[in-house]
């Protein structure tokens, strides 16, 4: 019996598909409004697509469409057929809404959006660009580029994909000297790059950073009380042994918001001012009181409930839902 599409599931995916269109806009905008033409080459296929452009004049969307074909019919094997499929969406909307801007930018804004305010039109088009980039990826889309590289080299050798497509976008952006013999220009790439690769880092991760504590004190019971009524937010208690004292001690792990951490310290400072803690960032925190996964699994089948009535052992994520 096949699945049934229900009418979350086909929102969320549809959704994704207009976001991927919507960032593919702005980056097309952005790139060919404030960053084109001031002849500054950015990283990736687009800018391997601008240095074309500068030599032979093929528009950007052409030569960057055929590109990530060609490195997508090399990585069909490695990087599997799903991400081929989602890579040529997102390449084909880039490359159509670059095609649609470049002529229209060299029309009515031949010398950019921002003409004689250089530094300012690359701070805002190394924004937007990464904006659009990072829109994307939240979505579950893909543009291409020097991703794709960096897939096949992760497959192939121990180097990360991170290190992979920072070493193929400074090699990019370093040889447009070989065209515009400016080192301005080089530099205006590589603070691209660096905004691109903050705005997208700064996307993925921002909303799901929360801040985890370890909390061993005698008076753990009152601390978990107070922040199950206090700050409304669960614990996990944990058993523990001090080696130095061999007696067992009882741990709290609570995991919070970082807005929250002012207020656990506070809890703990009330009523154990000289109990032990440790703080620590984490990312992408899901489940109940926190962000939920949006991954596609299989289908659930259906059992029988547990043989018991008594209530699950509470951890934090049950304790935040209440």
């Amino acid at each position: 019996m096949k699945h049934k599409i229900s009418g979350k599931e086909l929102w969320m995916s549809s959704r994704d598909y207009l976001w991927i269109v919507f960032g593919a806009w702005l980056y097309s905008f952005a790139f060919t409004g404030f960053i084109l033409p001031l002849k500054v080459v950015i990283g990736g296929v687009t800018g391997l697509g601008t240095l074309i452009f500068f030599l032979t004049g093929v528009p950007v969307a052409i030569s960057q469409y055929v590109i990530n074909l060609v490195l997508l019919a090399f990585a069909y094997r490695t990087v599997g057929k799903q991400f081929v499929w989602k890579t040529i969406f997102g390449t084909s909307c880039m490359a159509l809404w670059l095609g649609i801007f470049q002529p229209l930018m060299a029309t009515y804004f031949p010398e950019g959006i921002l003409p004689g305010q250089d530094f300012m039109s690359i701070l805002i088009g190394g924004f937007l660009t990464g904006f659009a980039l990072g829109q994307v990826f939240i979505h579950n889309g893909s543009t291409g580029g020097t991703d794709i590289v960096a897939a096949i080299v992760s497959k192939k050798t121990s180097i990360s994909v991170g290190r992979t497509m920072m070493y193929v976008d400074f090699c990019i952006i370093s040889s447009s000297y070989l065209i515009s013999h400016r080192v301005d220009t080089v530099v205006y790439g590589l603070v691209v790059m660096f905004m691109v690769s903050m705005m997208v880092d700064q996307l993925l991760n921002s909303n799901r950073r929360a801040i985890q504590f370890f909390i061993v004190s005698p008076h753990w019971i009152k601390i978990a009380d107070a922040i199950n009524s206090d700050a409304h937010r669960g614990c996990t208690v944990i058993d523990g042994m001090g080696w130095y004292s061999k007696h067992e001690v009882k741990i709290l792990m609570v995991v919070c918001r970082r807005q929250e951490s002012v207020t656990m310290f506070r809890i703990v400072q009330s009523i154990d001012p000289g109990a032990f803690i440790t703080q620590a960032n984490v990312n992408g925190v899901y489940g109940q009181g926190f962000d939920q996964l949006k991954l596609k699994g299989p289908k659930k089948k259906s059992g029988h409930a547990p043989h018991d009535g008594a209530r699950k052992p509470q951890t934090a994520a049950d304790a935040a839902k209440e």
